[in-house]
């Protein structure tokens, strides 16, 4: 009863995305060739920061293994400090330097992409903050073996997301600044649900805490393989992209289109992962430690 729920949590991030490519393509295919390097700077760049689940999921679960309240808190309040450090790290490299990227991103024969994207990536950065500290949040919920809530939440900000989309760019045919607005819309109330959801859980969602460098070694220590292995995945999916861009206008939004899909099937292996982290550590450091378990689980 964890990972089929669990699966949905990974299906629809990539499921947000496909929305904005379906809708923005009905419209204009510039408009769709500029969400290729629009969604490399958000959601590509949104995965180099996959440690902050893994770490979050890992560090919860340990400390409840050891039914040890007081520290389970703690590592929330370290780890939402870092979420949002994070947050408000990429909203001011966004802001200031997202629009000299993508100038540089684009071959000179599709310049004329640029204020299209760039005006999804300024829309989209907005929400850096609220989209980590919302990440810390899900990612307590899983650390407790709690599925159903998140997957509820992402359900309500899929809907959200897809109302925006059809209002703001079918109808009022705000293109893709609707859907950057759609989509932030649906990231912030997502966040302020799951922020809700850990409250109601007992815990204190708006209490943050400094790490120590001790801390932050241990932090480090979890996730540093796991960050090379995505910065290898997220450097190889924008070089793609970069040759796409430099093939025309058509050959990006096509390659829009593929990605996404490909994103899709990607998601579908993500819940196996997550359960092992949910649960491994209880079988490795709980009071009713389990070996075979632990084993049986890998």
């Amino acid at each position: 009863m964890f990972s089929g729920p669990a699966t949905g949590l990974w299906i629809c991030g990539p499921l947000m995305s496909l929305i904005s490519t379906a809708v923005i393509g009905q419209g204009s295919s510039t408009e769709l060739a500029a969400l290729g390097p629009g969604t490399v700077f958000c959601d590509n760049m949104n995965l180099l920061f996959m440690f902050l689940p893994i770490a979050t999921s890992n560090m919860v679960a340990t400390s409840l293994a050891k039914q040890d309240k007081y520290e389970v808190q703690h590592q929330i309040s370290i780890l939402l400090f870092v979420g949002f450090a994070c947050g408000v790290l990429m909203l001011l490299l966004t802001q200031v330097l997202g629009s000299w990227a993508l100038t540089a991103f684009f071959a000179p024969k599709n310049a004329h992409i640029v204020p299209a994207a760039s005006k999804y990536v300024q829309i989209r950065g907005l929400a850096w903050p609220a989209v980590h500290y919302g990440l810390v949040s899900q990612s307590v919920s899983l650390g407790m073996k709690d599925s159903w809530g998140p997957l509820k939440v992402l359900v309500v900000a899929s809907v959200v997301n897809g109302i925006g989309h059809l209002v703001l760019c079918s109808f009022l045919g705000y293109g893709i600044a609707g859907a950057a607005w759609s989509t932030i819309a649906s990231q912030v109330i997502a966040a302020y649900m799951m922020i809700e959801a850990l409250n109601k859980k007992g815990y204190n969602a708006f209490a943050i805490s400094i790490p120590s460098p001790n801390e932050f070694s241990h932090i480090f220590s979890i996730v540093a393989l796991v960050f090379v292995t995505v910065f290898s995945k997220v450097a190889f999916y924008t070089l793609m992209t970069y040759f796409a861009t430099a093939m025309g206008a058509f050959t990006v939004a096509a390659h829009q289109v593929m990605i996404q899909m490909y994103g899709m099937c990607m998601a579908c292996g993500e819940p196996l992962s997550q359960t092992a982290q949910s649960f491994m550590p209880e079988f490795l450091y709980g009071t009713e430690r389990s070996s075979e378990k632990a084993r049986m689980l890998l």
